[in-house]
């Protein structure tokens, strides 16, 4: 053997007991449950640009003749936190530590760099390495001359860490999607932070998460009851009416009992032919339960016990689209990644849920079929037609490509079938937005540890038999269940695998941790509009992916289209409430806060210098007494005192419809919007305003920008304190004074 190779194993002898201790300290880390590995690389060197590799960080040295060496380290450690353990490598048996110093700060600096010199000095041996550098995928080699020993260099991203412990049904096929992507899953939990939460119902299924990503968002579950969903997306047909035709009319119990009831006879008196059917929705049913069909008011059922029954009343679709002649709707899978910028994927791939029996025009005699008219996967499984099948294109569930084939074939134009649906799908979360955003504010306020968000939600949309898409709704939890109930004995059931299911599912599940993979997100930076109103007109490419590792690379191409901002040009001027719902919240002052109270109205209206001598600030606290008390009275379960978002829109239309009576009712609002945020715009000046944002991989320095304080007059906290202490006060000096009927004076 050479001198070099025995000053070398000499060394590595005595560096046996340093490599030892170092991985009994690696084992305790585990043992807490923190994962422990990490990019390593020589001291002084660059981050690698190569892409990423599955294979362990080593360094490999070999000699020239036959009995050279090889000794492979796995590297180990937390550089950030134990800064000192940076030389230590961890070897198992027969393994051993190798420690590179001197000038091996020199070489990393150039370590990417082709055809320069590179000299690595290996500590205790008094040799140097000499030769020149080439890079090849993910190693740096080092080609010396003769007897001179070779280094190569490999660098593996820590695997991305999921907590399962709340996934509950969603929970084998997130289980198949980790190991798809060669992830770590914790079904357990884990102490330290994991970078996805995965939650099976909602936001608070875990507590005090300030870190990684959730996948759910504050207020959804809230924002998708049927009530709330269809006042959305009345105050958009109010605005839209021709945009937002897709969602069947609804009226909402019990308050609006009445005027269902006086419609419906007029509409009879005037045409005795007519007699439409009716669907009842309770509030928060889900999966069909309490659902029921009337054909006169009169059948209502608005009493629970002593309670009234929350829900809504809608048209029933009387000419669905038929396959085989049976009703069926289309389950497609929606994901928000984030609220601002607004990103909008949908699946190529649903699921059609058919009836089980053969579809008739609703009668007095068939209004309690239930398999005849819906479309419900949890109640028509339960009939004796109900038919499993393990092909995509037969059976009570299919793919929806396979049912687009089929009317292709037909002849039906697919491309046109496809645009309307992401058209509808686009418009409804545009709809639900606002208030979403006043949500997230009040759970995590801007400069506050927390979470990043995003969501799947299930639409349900029936076809008419015009092709034209309608939204029956919105589901914030649709089942990610890859198993269905099969009936092995009377009235016993067992989960059995669905081949259909789990093809679709999977795929959104895995693609949604793909495009959420934090090694791949990054910023997008919004354009602000007056006052400060962020639009996100950046738009990222549709892969989201722009390293791939060579995991990746063995996966199929994503299953879920970027449908916004992708396609903001043409449903960007749809988002006037977003702007109102921002003056909301630039004016809520307390952080955490949902509600306006009177004295922040009166700041609003007077900021925005709303008021006159023909419209006095008498005039405006007896226009906020008069739409809160309202409000309060349509939603008894709130819990707090105040305008909530809802009532301040219809509190901005009405002062709208006073300053521009000769506009239609669109240009009203737009044209109150621009005055409003003409006259903060001077107060905020080059500063961004107080955004609310889902992501928060932005730099602390610009969130603090984002939050608006360059103006004290305006967003100082002690006005805002003052503001919040006075609202009590002026409740009580307005409380004696009678309410006029018309507002205006």
């Amino acid at each position: 053997m050479g001198d070099d190779y025995v000053k070398v194993r000499v060394q590595l002898e005595q560096m046996r007991s340093f490599g030892e201790d170092a991985e009994k300290e690696e084992e305790e880390e585990e043992e807490e449950g923190a994962d422990a590995e990490e990019q390593q690389q020589l001291p002084g060197s660059s981050p690698p640009h190569a892409p990423v590799s599955p294979d362990p960080s080593s360094v490999t040295i070999a000699g020239s003749d036959a009995s050279s060496t090889s000794v492979t380290c796995k590297q180990r450690g937390k550089s950030r936190s134990r800064p000192g353990r940076d030389d230590k490598n961890s070897c198992g048996k027969h393994l051993q530590d190798l420690s590179l110093h001197g000038s091996a700060a020199h070489a990393g600096k150039n370590l990417n760099r082709l055809g320069h010199e590179r000299t690595l000095h290996i500590r205790g041996t008094g040799k140097i390495l000499q030769g020149k550098s080439e890079t090849n995928g993910n190693y740096v080699s080092i080609h010396p001359s003769k007897n001179i020993p070779e280094v190569k260099l490999a660098n593996k991203r820590r695997p991305v860490t999921v907590d399962t412990a709340k996934a509950k049904t969603s929970l084998e096929a997130l289980k198949i999607s980790i190991k798809q992507l060669k992830w770590k899953e914790f079904p357990l939990g884990r102490r330290a932070a994991c970078d996805i939460y995965w939650h099976g119902v909602s936001f608070h299924d875990n507590e005090n998460i300030v870190s990684g990503q959730v996948n759910k968002f504050p207020g959804m579950i809230e924002m998708l009851r049927k009530i709330n969903m269809s006042r959305a997306v009345r105050t958009m047909q109010e605005l839209f009416p021709e945009e937002y035709d897709f969602y069947p009319r609804s009226w909402i119990l019990p308050e609006e009992y009445q005027q269902f009831s006086t419609q419906i006879r007029m509409v009879k008196e005037n045409d005795a032919t007519v007699n439409p059917t009716f669907i009842v929705k309770p509030d928060g049913g889900s999966q069909g339960d309490g659902i029921y069909l009337i054909r006169d008011p009169s059948d209502l059922k608005l009493m629970a016990g002593s309670q009234a029954k929350q829900g809504v009343v809608q048209e029933y679709i009387h000419k669905p689209l038929l396959i085989d002649k049976l009703k069926f709707d289309i389950r497609l899978y929606v994901l928000i990644k984030s609220l601002e910028p607004l990103e909008i994927y949908i699946a190529k791939e649903g699921l059609t849920r058919f009836c089980t029996e053969p579809y008739q025009e609703p009668s007095q005699k068939n209004l309690s079929h239930v398999f005849m008219h819906l479309t419900n996967y949890s109640l028509n499984v339960h009939s004796g037609n109900f038919v499993h099948s393990d092909s995509q294109n037969t059976g009570s569930k299919r793919t929806l490509s396979s049912v687009l084939y089929r009317l292709a074939a037909k002849g039906v134009d697919i491309k046109k079938v496809w645009s309307d649906i992401i058209a509808l799908v686009i418009k409804t979360v545009i709809a639900v937005v606002p208030e979403l955003k006043v949500y997230y504010q009040a759970e995590i306020p801007p400069g506050k540890p927390g979470p990043t968000c995003f969501q799947i939600l299930g639409f349900d949309i029936l076809l008419m038999k015009n092709l034209k898409p309608v939204l029956l709704e919105v589901n914030s939890n649709p089942s990610m269940r890859i198993e269905h109930e099969q009936e092995v004995a009377p009235g016993v059931y067992e989960y059995v695998p669905s081949p259909v299911d789990k093809e679709v599912k999977v795929g959104v599940i895995r693609d949604t941790l793909r495009l959420m993979d934090p090694a791949h997100r990054k910023p997008s930076v919004s354009q602000p509009r007056a006052a400060g109103f962020e639009h996100g007109e950046e738009i990222p490419l549709e892969a989201e992916i722009q390293e791939r590792s060579p995991d990746e690379a063995a996966l199929p191409s994503l299953c879920l289209k970027q449908v916004y901002p992708k396609y903001t040009k043409q449903f960007n001027y749809l988002r006037l409430v977003e702007r109102i719902a921002s003056l909301f919240i630039r004016f809520l002052g307390v952080k955490g806060n949902m509600r306006l109270g009177p004295t922040a109205f009166r700041t609003f209206i007077r900021t925005c210098k709303l008021s006159n001598s023909n419209f006095t600030m008498a005039s405006v606290d007896i226009l906020y007494i008069d739409i809160t008390r309202r409000w309060s009275g349509s939603t008894p379960d709130s819990r707090e005192a105040g305008m909530g978002l809802q009532a301040f829109v219809e509190a901005f239309f009405h002062l709208a419809a006073r300053r521009f009576k000769s506009l239609p009712m669109r240009e009203q609002v737009a044209s109150l919007l621009d005055l409003c945020e003409a006259q903060l715009e001077p107060q905020s000046g080059a500063e961004d305003r107080r955004s609310v944002s889902c992501s928060r991989a932005l730099p602390r320095a610009n969130k603090t920008q984002s939050l608006g304080l360059t103006n004290p007059q305006l967003n100082s906290p002690t006005p805002l304190r003052r503001a919040a202490s006075q609202d009590y006060r002026l409740h009580q000096r307005l409380k004696p004074r009678s309410l006029r009927a018309n507002v205006e004076n």
